[in-house]
């Protein structure tokens, strides 16, 4: 089942005009480098995406650039572990990773820099939504 993926927002009404594709797909990769980061990728991206995983954890390739080259621009639930899936159905799909972006940064969404700079702000909230999330479960 799909999550989110990038035709989702730059087929969408309100994305920006002016904008290269690829920035439809920058909250996702944030998200996805935040779940490389804390080992919470599924077997599958495991098994075929070893070398690109280490990349994204030492910073030589960013999650946007992981979502684009590795998932076809999607995030399926297939690319998470049981433990992201969980937490991803509480925090990603609610909106509520949307709602922590939009306090957080500006411009909108779409307009975000994909850099490893933003990646730190947005993680350390992601973060902090995880560890509560499991201290109430």
């Amino acid at each position: 089942m799909a999550i989110d993926r990038m035709d989702w927002h730059y087929g969408a009404e309100n994305f920006p005009k002016n904008l290269d594709l690829e920035c439809g797909g920058t909250h996702i990769g944030f998200y996805l480098t935040w779940i490389i980061d804390n080992n919470l990728e599924g077997e599958y991206l495991k098994e075929d995406g070893t070398k690109e995983l280490e990349a994204v954890r030492n910073r030589s390739m960013t999650g946007r650039d992981f979502l684009i080259e590795m998932c076809d621009e999607k995030l399926f639930d297939e690319d998470l572990n049981e433990e992201a899936k969980k937490f991803t159905s509480f925090y990603y799909e609610s909106d509520m990773y949307f709602d922590d972006l939009d306090s957080i940064f500006k411009p909108y969404v779409y307009e975000l820099e994909n850099s490893w700079e933003n990646y730190e702000k947005i993680g350390l909230v992601i973060s902090k939504r995880y560890e509560e999330w499991k201290a109430d479960k």
